[in-house]
């Protein structure tokens, strides 16, 4: 069953968000594909930007939030719309952490999509495995490196091909 949205309908309606059609019959079932961070190395104040491979499974159409999350704490969200198109399956988004005013750490970054009578929820965020560094600013990194590099996690259910051009983009950032 879909979830309840308003204002889409003439005079203020609410209709209910399940497909296209209004009806509610359709089953939901976003997953989330792909997480690249860039950089995994940088200082307090840097900008550290998250890709997130997203794939709608099933049928529905919705806007929901797309949230990172910084040692389970949210620092980037955005609404997402997925399903407008039946034709359109993988989408990538993007998202910008500012790290201004953060302490100095390693950071677990995680992408999650929250959306209401999802039928697979455990497949609606994932964390990637090597966190990020921030050092004070002007610091050097404690392993000697410079600032940069990048991490990606890919849902381990998922074939690379699936994510056809998508990943060769994520990996050409």
């Amino acid at each position: 069953a879909g979830g309840i949205a308003s204002g889409g309908e003439p005079g203020g309606r609410f209709r209910q968000a399940g497909d296209q059609s209004g009806g509610g019959d359709a089953n939901i079932d976003i997953a989330v594909r792909q997480v690249t961070v860039t950089p995994i190395r940088a200082h307090v104040g840097d900008v550290v930007r998250v890709a997130v491979v997203i794939e709608n499974r099933d049928d529905g159409y919705q806007t929901v939030p797309l949230e990172i999350f910084a040692n389970r704490k949210v620092v980037a969200w955005k609404q997402f719309t997925f399903g407008f198109s039946p034709a359109d399956r993988i989408y990538r988004e993007s998202l910008a952490w500012d790290t201004r005013g953060v302490s100095p750490g390693e950071y677990r970054i995680r992408a999650e999509v929250f959306v209401w009578g999802d039928s697979s929820l455990s497949d609606n965020f994932l964390e990637v495995k090597q966190v990020v560094l921030l050092s004070a600013p002007g610091a050097p990194f404690p392993d000697g490196a410079a600032s940069g590099g990048s991490a990606t996690e890919t849902d381990p259910r998922v074939e690379s091909r699936s994510l056809g051009d998508e990943e060769a983009a994520l990996a050409a950032e």
